[in-house]
């Protein structure tokens, strides 16, 4: 196990940097830069070039690099071009919430992704098991956009049961404790079910589908012949062996957990990651987009090593091959 750990956090700083490295080149192949990004018809062309001095953009893309990576070996990530402030104030800022929804999306991912696919292999290929098939097939193919464009449509525009978008009411700083808890949830519902119900829907096909194959294995058959009833036979022996692909689920939903959805977070307005990250390209904020990219790229290698960390717990016979 220590060796696992050891082994991704010394591929963490290579792996982080590259990705890092490789986004600054995207980022400067671009055309434009951040001064020719601010939408004012009275900026002069000699204004603009004094911000592009101002913020080192008339530097070579070499210069710039070495500035940057210099700076993030002493732990100073730079400041925001957009925000007008450090870098590691503004992802501090937006991590919050992308923890709360990305997590209330995980959460219900899992509830209700094992809840589908128990209920499915009762009577496989049974009618339960067919509609919970469909239903999970479709809602895994739906683009997550066009969902949260459904979602906002019925229960916003039509219902008016929850609000469209943001995190707060506009009057929210006036509630109470419960009040105020209480509207962060109602803003929350919409985006968290458009997260949750397609990570649900895979999790669910992957899991009936290894909860299939156990059932069909020695273990079981030896355990149904000694007359272990059936509910107890699905939750206490098949479930485990079939927990395996919602490890690597986990690992693989790490990384969005830290860096946030950047679809959902710019249709709902939620202030994440997933939305700084999106104002940050639009507006070509170079040190907040390597910033976000530093991010990114470190839940992906953690999220490896969670996801091998929990392969091991859930299945002893992988200690040894890894």
């Amino acid at each position: 196990m220590k060796r696992i750990v050891l082994r991704r956090l010394a591929a963490l700083v290579p792996l982080v940097w590259l990705v890092a490295t490789l986004t600054f080149v995207v980022v400067q192949a671009a055309p434009g830069s951040y001064a020719d990004t601010i939408d004012n018809p009275r900026l002069s062309p000699e204004t603009r070039e004094a911000i592009r001095t101002r913020y080192g953009l008339d530097r070579s893309a070499g210069e710039q690099y070495l500035s940057w990576l210099g700076a993030v070996l002493t732990g100073d990530l730079g400041t925001s071009f957009l925000y007008r402030e450090p870098v590691t104030a503004v992802l501090s800022r937006a991590l919050p919430p992308t923890l709360l929804l990305a997590g209330s999306g995980l959460l219900l991912t899992l509830v209700l992704g094992l809840a589908l696919a128990m209920a499915a292999v009762r009577h496989p290929h049974g009618w339960a098991d067919r509609v919970i098939t469909l239903l999970s097939l479709t809602l895994y193919g739906v683009p997550s956009f066009w969902l949260a464009g459904i979602l906002v449509l019925v229960f916003s525009v039509s219902l008016g049961w929850f609000p469209a978008s943001h995190m707060h009411s506009v009057d929210a700083t006036r509630l109470g404790g419960l009040a105020s808890l209480a509207d962060l949830l109602h803003h929350l519902f919409l985006p968290a079910v458009c997260l949750g119900l397609v990570g649900a829907a895979g999790t669910a096909r992957y899991v009936r589908a290894t909860l299939l194959d156990v059932r069909a294995s020695r273990f079981m058959l030896a355990a149904r012949a000694r007359g272990i009833p059936g509910p107890r036979l699905l939750f206490v022996h098949a479930l485990r062996p079939a927990l395996l692909p919602v490890v690597t689920l986990l690992g693989l939903a790490l990384p969005v957990l830290v860096s946030g959805s950047v679809v959902i977070e710019t249709i709902f307005s939620w202030p994440g990651m997933g939305q700084v990250a999106f104002n940050a390209a639009r507006a070509r904020d170079i040190p907040l987009i390597l910033g976000a990219t530093l991010i990114g790229a470190a839940a992906v290698v953690l999220g490896n090593l969670v996801s091998d960390l929990l392969y091991a717990v859930v299945d002893p016979r992988s200690r040894g091959e890894q």
